[in-house]
């Protein structure tokens, strides 16, 4: 599936959007998942773009991760900010990375994304426990390039 209209179906994407409000459920960190073609940027680039595009930067605790995938380009960038990288060690990603490359390689994308979204909440959830003061900084839904 080359077109990022049918890379997911819509009830793909609400099942990732459902594995959002879960994951957030125990952090006050902020998940977004954002599916574009391809890019001429190097894909890490472009993820700090969109992220930047998505004003992902404006949470209180710069604790917002975007997973940025670019469908033709089989690549995908888990990009956490600052407030996260400052107290996280540097593999920080890589368990939730290869959570969701096992399943994009056995061709299982939807499920990829949602175990990737689950299990990054799972991971801010030590660093980032919600409290009673937390709300919802960030939009719950599944952005297109």
């Amino acid at each position: 599936m080359s077109s990022v209209e049918n890379f997911l179906s819509l009830d793909e994407e609400q099942e990732i959007v459902q594995a959002i409000v879960q994951a957030e459920r125990n952090t006050s960190g902020e998940i977004r998942v954002h599916i574009e073609r391809t890019t001429e940027l190097s894909h890490y680039d472009r993820a700090l773009e969109v992220f930047q595009e998505l004003e992902m930067h404006n949470t209180e605790q710069k604790n917002a991760v975007l997973i940025y995938i670019a469908v033709d380009d089989h690549k995908f960038v888990i990009y956490g900010d600052k407030g996260i990288n400052d107290i996280v060690p540097k593999n920080f990603w890589e368990s939730t990375k290869n959570v969701m490359q096992s399943l994009f390689i056995e061709g299982k994308f939807k499920q990829g994304i949602v175990e990737g979204v689950l299990k990054a909440g799972h991971e801010l959830k030590e660093h980032f426990p919600r409290s009673s003061k937390d709300i919802d900084e960030l939009p719950n839904e599944v952005s297109k390039g």
